[in-house]
């Protein structure tokens, strides 16, 4: 289920920021089926999950599933630094229709590698839908160990895992042990090392930047997962600088603010994420003009 690539979508708000925009997301959605994403993911850090709250978070998967009406896979960000709350908002986006969740390691508490495998396991348990472990140590303070992931990998409904640790030698790690069995896939996390992960036997990415360019990053993986290095190699090099430009400010700022440039959203974000100063932002449009 997990394989290909998947959208870390953007949330888009109001010109105040104190309401979802539900027009510009039906519009994002759009864009993102007509470039042939394999799925999309919302309510991750692309879409600032954590300035969110669970009635906008309600409304907001319904309002994805509602759009969406079953023509790609919806995996919903659910994790939180809570196993109790995770697991309600895990039970919640549920019953409202995602195909999957995306539970990211506790931020800011820091648990053991013991207490990560019981925090994944008591959330897999309370539900009947696949999970996608995420682990981003930059943002959570913790690193989801490969020893920990191959335990966890054994739950009927843990079957994927985000890495966007940055250890090569990691993710080399876990591609090399789950090469031969199709039921658990390694996903990027990072939109500039797809191509080393799917080298390597990963199975896709989690992107940012397929925001801006969906049709584009569709093409480069699935010339990656066919071996069709030349065509990579092509769309490598238009992709290039976004892989760059994405991630000059913290994400989702960048992004948010392309979006904006080509009519699809608004650069509106919540506090504490903040638009890019008017030469910020310049330099960036020029950077991948």
């Amino acid at each position: 289920m997990f394989t290909g690539l998947l959208t870390a979508l953007v949330t888009p708000f109001s010109s105040d920021a104190s309401l979802l925009d539900e027009k510009a997301l039906e519009v994002l959605i759009d864009f993102q089926l007509t470039g042939g994403v394999s799925g999309l993911v919302i309510l991750g850090t692309t879409g600032e999950a954590p300035t969110i709250s669970y009635h906008e978070k309600k409304l907001l998967i319904q309002s994805v599933v509602s759009n969406v009406a079953g023509r790609t896979k919806i995996v919903v960000g659910t994790g939180t630094n809570c196993t109790k709350t995770s697991i309600r908002l895990s039970q919640e986006a549920q019953s409202l229709g995602a195909d999957g969740l995306l539970v990211v390691c506790p931020y800011y508490n820091k648990p053991t590698q013991q207490g990560l495998y019981e925090h994944f396991t008591t959330i897999a348990q309370s539900v009947d839908i696949p999970i996608i472990l995420y682990n981003v140590p930059g943002r959570t303070g913790v690193n989801l160990e490969t020893e920990t992931v191959i335990r966890l990998s054994r739950h009927p409904n843990i079957r994927s895992v985000k890495e966007a640790s940055g250890n090569i030698n990691q993710i080399r790690y876990l591609c090399e042990y789950f090469k031969d069995n199709p039921e658990f896939t390694v996903l990027s996390g990072d939109d500039g090392i797809t191509d080393q992960v799917i080298r390597m036997g990963g199975d896709g990415v989690i992107s940012v930047v397929s925001n801006i360019l969906p049709a584009e990053m569709s093409q480069w993986v699935e010339a990656l997962r066919s071996s069709h290095q030349t065509e990579a190699s092509r769309l490598r090099k238009i992709l290039e600088p976004y892989f760059t430009a994405c991630f000059v400010q913290t994400n989702p700022i960048p992004i948010k603010t392309m979006l904006s440039a080509k009519g699809l959203c608004k650069d509106t974000f919540r506090l504490p994420l903040t638009p890019m100063t008017p030469l910020d932002k310049q330099q960036l449009l020029q950077s991948v003009s």
